[in-house]
């Protein structure tokens, strides 16, 4: 990784994403645990979420939404100098799945490694690649975030099973094209205190893996509901409200406005908090759930599919996470 001159901004060169086919619907978790569709819908604004089918690994869904990331940005694999991707449920706990992804696309030599960062993994993997760029040490990053919860998720808990999904979302960031398009602001934090509201117990040192582990389910999301949207939503306002102060911009002057999607409630009381309208606050948990790391890069391709974003719109992206983890990035798209 040579050093270069500094670039001005660095910006969003291209945005991909991926889901795996099958579609679980709030029916059919009814036969498999007490819940309604009613119970779901009024609680989290979840309809569906996509699970992955045996046999398929974080790395392989990471190489399809990259693929399209790179395919959208115009830039080929070896071009590439760092990947970065977020996830909880990599293919190992080593090596990295970066680096497997890395062997996926062909290409050997770049810088590869994972951020665990939970939801806001994603950003801050974005937040790191915005300063190797700017600092000149890459001229382009791929960052990915993905996450198979369905495969850590305890299928008789309803009180987690009905919330998480299966996806991924990936960008390639490079120098801006223009001095007006790109990272405007960033910021990111964590606090260690809160580690406990949601976690997985066993499988690290401090739990390590046996017979009575996998019993007694151990190996699963264990979360404490009413405490996590509480820091949830005040965490995801302090950082909005940071990263605006920051760059010297007013909620009215955001065009769309792209949550960590968890919860309808708690995008719909961060919106309202922030003061952005409803009209410019994208969701689409609704077909997909949480899913974790990947639902901000999810949100970003499908917005612009749509054509919710054009040339020269402020996007606020703001993501809340174990450990607990928050970020926010401010860009012109």
């Amino acid at each position: 990784m040579n050093m270069r001159e500094a670039p001005g901004l660095s910006a969003i060169l291209g945005v991909g994403s991926a889901v795996p086919d099958r579609v679980m619907t709030n029916a059919d978790l009814e036969k498999i645990v007490d819940t309604t569709d009613k119970w779901i819908i009024e609680r989290t604004g979840i309809k569906e979420r996509r699970i992955a089918e045996p046999g398929l690994v974080t790395s392989a869904l990471c190489e399809k939404a990259a693929t399209r990331a790179l395919d959208s940005a115009g830039i080929r694999p070896d071009e590439i100098e760092l990947i970065i991707v977020g996830t909880a449920t990599p293919d190992f706990i080593f090596p990295s799945t970066a680096s497997v992804l890395q062997e996926r696309l062909g290409v050997k030599g770049q810088m590869a490694f994972d951020v665990t960062a939970a939801c806001s993994g994603f950003l801050y993997g974005l937040i790191i690649a915005d300063q190797f760029i700017k600092s000149g040490h890459c001229r382009h990053a791929l960052v990915v975030g993905c996450e198979l919860l369905s495969k850590i998720v305890n299928w008789e808990d309803r009180s987690t099973c009905v919330l998480f999904g299966d996806g991924a979302g990936a960008a390639v960031i490079g120098p801006s094209p223009d001095p007006d398009r790109g990272i405007i602001a960033c910021t990111a934090n964590a606090d260690g205190s809160y580690w406990p509201m949601l976690h997985m117990p066993a499988g690290g040192t401090r739990m390590p893996t046996s017979a009575q582990t996998v019993e007694k389910n151990l190996h699963t999301i264990s979360m404490e509901g009413n405490e996590v949207f509480r820091v949830a939503v005040r965490s995801l306002l302090d950082a909005a409200t940071k990263v605006l102060k920051k760059a010297g911009y007013k909620a009215s002057d955001i065009d769309l406005f792209i949550p960590h999607q968890a919860n309808e409630r708690i995008i719909e009381a961060v919106g309202k908090r922030i003061g952005v309208p409803e009209e410019r606050v994208f969701k689409n948990l609704e077909r997909y759930g949480n899913t974790s790391a990947a639902s901000i890069p999810i949100a970003l391709d499908e917005a612009n599919r749509e054509g919710r974003i054009k040339k020269g719109d402020l996007l606020l992206l703001d993501a809340f996470g174990a450990g607990a983890t928050t970020a926010a990035v401010l860009l012109r798209w």
